[in-house]
């Protein structure tokens, strides 16, 4: 009798915790989702101007050693944003946590072959996750504003980073062709992944790394 009520417990506990993360979830995503709302522009024609563009990092190749379609498409929109005169200059900010993997320089090099001048290439070595990105935009290379490349679900978190640090921004969402598995495996990370950026922006979570400031001219 003591065995089964233990286990009620146990399972009532599991129950109301999984449903406040769901709860917490989802309120998570409406004010992420709210907060973005106007601020993403569906292609590159159709967005302001800024001096600055970030784009954000992932890698250049799938796990399985095919091109990352979520890397090309970025590139692809950044040098668009570039050719139309929206931006003036690239901030290429992602993960060079090994000397075996460096976002950064695959940015570069897929932007210069795009046609986009190096010299308007600035790279952003410690991007290590979006917060970093976007929180380094600010106080490394002093930007307050930005015009923010990536996917949109991506591109709605980041623009929520920014606001909470101050920084006026938009966004240009990378199209997205993926099948429905892929799209449905990135939306659930996402979903996680707001989840702890509303932890790390209530914690005040810092970048890993900030360092001096670099004027971008």
């Amino acid at each position: 009798m003591k065995s089964r009520l233990w286990i009620w417990w146990i399972v009532a506990f599991v129950s109301v915790v999984a449903s406040v993360v769901v709860a917490g979830t989802v309120v998570v995503n409406v004010m992420v989702d709210r907060s973005a709302a106007g601020k993403i522009y569906a292609d590159a024609a159709s967005a302001p101007c800024n001096r600055v563009g970030l784009l954000l990092g992932t890698s250049p190749m799938t796990r399985s050693g095919s091109p990352n379609f979520y890397f090309t498409s970025r590139i692809q929109t950044a040098a668009e944003l570039f050719r139309l005169g929206k931006i003036d200059f690239i901030i290429a900010s992602g993960d060079n946590r090994t000397r075996y993997y460096n976002e950064p320089f695959a940015m570069r090099d897929a932007l210069v072959a795009a046609g986009v001048p190096q010299e308007r290439i600035v790279l952003d070595y410690a991007g290590f996750r979006t917060l970093d990105s976007v929180v380094r935009a600010r106080k490394v290379f002093c930007c307050d504003e930005i015009t923010i490349i990536s996917q949109a679900d991506h591109c709605a978190r980041a623009l929520f980073l920014a606001e909470a640090n101050d920084i006026r921004a938009v966004a240009v969402a990378a199209p997205l062709t993926a099948g429905r598995l892929v799209r449905a495996r990135m939306a659930v990370r996402e979903w996680l992944a707001r989840d702890k950026m509303m932890l790390d922006i209530v914690t005040g979570k810092a970048p890993h790394f900030l360092g001096e400031q670099i004027e971008i001219k």
